[in-house]
């Protein structure tokens, strides 16, 4: 045996390690995209409210000593 590099420069094949580094990143990206979507589909109603306001009932005559 030889202890002299090879001639042959052969890589590597990616381990699991790097297949699911990458995958992450793809799905990560992926995500963010979709968040992105969805932020430019609901982001004019942030600031409308005025269908959002709640209805309020004003109670003139009530005696707050029975509802204690």
């Amino acid at each position: 045996m030889s202890t002299l590099p090879s001639s042959e420069n052969r890589k590597q094949p990616p381990s699991i390690y790097t297949v699911m580094l990458i995958l992450s990143m793809v799905f990560l990206l992926i995500a963010v995209i979709a968040m992105w979507i969805e932020l430019r589909r609901w982001a004019p109603d942030y600031f409308r409210t005025r269908s959002a306001q709640p209805v309020v009932q004003l109670i003139e005559s009530a005696d707050w000593q029975q509802l204690a």
